[in-house]
């Protein structure tokens, strides 16, 4: 039901038909005022975005604190308060790669920005400095490998400021203008990535595919950065390939419960991928507060909210499959394992994806 008011006419605006309630009795339409004003509309977008008919918050209420209660309700036809688990799902999960990838955009802005390239008159004056070490035909050939590098200008050079206390090579830190900086040669493209001796079909894809980014960025590092991105990029696919698998597996687990149906563990799994996101958003929040105010009490939370994820799937298993705590124990850790090596599996097979498509 909208928010706007009533029409005092009964003629149905749509089909015109005499209403005798609020909706026509013949077409449904809802026998309101049609002009909105702005207000009305953008409440009217809140609400539907948040309220779900009433049902969104009511079920986050109960999925977040009482684990398994909701697909244990919904699967046994009490489906008035919830919020559909697709919907939700489809809503949640849009919200929380909205988030990572905005995150994960600001973390690669802030790395890049340590990082700048190693100019042509830094490089000269850096590599005189060394001839001038070595004048005295001392073999050093760390000082010969550096002058090498910094004269192959084919090659590009980046450098990274030495935080204090940080590790470094010594063989790879130079000094301009007082500041000591750490640098990075760019490498051959023909060594990346090696497997064998063999010309294998994998291999020459991969090699394909890089020098293809190569010539399109022209920079090694700017490469590997794209293949990252385009990787992270095929999350959400990874996650939604994963849920049907998800529920497989507990179909396989409780394979004895013939009462159970594939779709009852498939609506279980939809309800723990929704929490998994609302929890990881918290995560980021959690995370970014602490980087913002450094309270050390934030740790304690993230923390927390780590070990109850944990603890989440297996008490929603015992509530939800109604088993004893040792039969379910036992599930879980076994769930767990098999749930490893199936993300295992598909990360794989989505790395692949990334090379050759």
């Amino acid at each position: 039901m909208s928010h706007q008011p009533e029409r005092k006419e009964k003629n149905c605006l749509n089909c015109g038909t005499i209403v005798a309630g609020r909706y026509c009795q013949v077409c449904g339409q809802e026998n309101i005022v049609p002009k909105q004003s702005f207000g009305s509309l953008i409440k009217h977008f809140v609400y539907d975005i948040f309220h779900f008919d009433g049902k969104f918050f009511d079920t986050l209420k109960l999925l977040l604190f009482q684990p398994g209660q909701v697909p244990l309700e919904y699967v046994a036809g009490k489906r008035a308060h919830f919020l559909d688990p697709i919907r939700m799902y489809l809503f949640t999960s849009a919200i929380f790669f909205i988030v990572f990838f905005t995150l994960n955009a600001a973390i690669i802005k802030i790395s890049d920005s340590n990082i700048s390239p190693m100019n042509r008159n830094e490089r000269i004056l850096e590599a005189t400095e060394l001839v001038k070490e070595v004048k005295d035909n001392r073999i050093d050939s760390g000082k010969f490998y550096k002058i090498s590098m910094l004269l192959d200008t084919t090659k590009k050079i980046d450098l990274k400021k030495v935080e204090p206390g940080e590790l470094h090579n010594d063989s790879f830190l130079v000094t301009i203008r007082n500041d000591s900086f750490i640098m990075f040669p760019e490498t051959d493209s023909n060594n990346f990535i090696t497997f064998s001796k063999k010309d294998i079909w994998f291999e020459r894809k991969m090699r394909e595919r890089f020098k293809e980014k190569k010539a399109l960025y022209g920079d090694n590092k700017m490469v590997i950065e794209d293949i990252a991105n385009e990787f992270t990029h095929k999350l959400p696919y990874l996650l939604f390939v994963s849920l049907p698998i998800f529920a497989l597996l507990l179909k396989m687990l409780y394979v004895r419960r013939k009462n159970y149906y594939y779709s009852d563990h498939a609506i279980f799994t939809l309800y723990h991928y929704i929490f998994s996101f609302i929890l990881l958003l918290f995560y980021f929040a959690l995370d970014v507060l602490r980087d913002w105010l450094e309270w050390k009490i934030l740790t304690y939370i993230i923390v927390a909210l780590m070990v109850y994820w944990g603890l989440y799937l297996l008490i929603g298993m015992k509530r939800f499959y109604k088993q004893g705590w040792g039969k379910t124990i036992a599930k879980f850790l076994l769930l767990d394992l098999l749930g490893f090596i199936t993300l295992l599996i598909l990360f794989t097979i989505f790395l692949f994806l990334t090379f050759i498509f």
